[in-house]
């Protein structure tokens, strides 16, 4: 069986491998860059670490949910070979799913295009749509967060 974080952004859920979740954080302080991508929304700073922190929501297309301050936190998760914070609604919890249990994803889930997806699973009456984290990005959007992460580090 796999392991996955679920989080809630608006009123989809989406879920994320265990393996590439370092921590769930409080949003804390983050700091705007200036002149990046609308989806970046600045860095914070994590045990000696600068992280860029995306608004996930922004990313995949969604709306961002009613969701109280208090609930929401940044999924910080290791994508290819950077750190990357996301911002999210809620983390509601790890779920196990056997590979059995997962769809290949339609075309268009969401908004996303299905390279973004290791697939769909039912969980209960709802549909967790699992994210491919390595496909979220693509190559330009990552490079910038990479140049997003050396600016501040100087």
């Amino acid at each position: 069986m796999d392991s996955y974080v679920v989080m809630r952004v608006g009123p989809e859920r989406y879920g994320a491998h265990v393996s590439q979740v370092r921590s769930v954080e409080r949003v804390g302080d983050i700091t705007p860059v200036p002149r990046t991508l609308s989806f970046i929304k600045g860095v914070m700073h994590l045990r000696g670490s600068i992280v860029p922190v995306i608004d996930l929501a922004e990313r995949v297309g969604s709306r961002r949910g009613s969701a109280d301050e208090e609930d929401r936190r940044i999924v910080v998760a290791e994508v290819e070979d950077m750190v990357v914070g996301m911002m999210v609604d809620a983390v509601e919890d790890v779920v196990h799913i056997p590979p059995e249990a997962v769809e290949p994803p339609p075309p268009v889930v969401g908004g996303l295009d299905a390279v973004y997806l290791r697939g769909v699973a039912r969980l209960g009456d709802d549909l967790l749509v699992l994210l491919n984290l390595e496909r979220v990005f693509s190559a330009v959007e990552a490079e910038q967060l990479k140049q997003v992460e050396k600016l501040v580090r100087g």
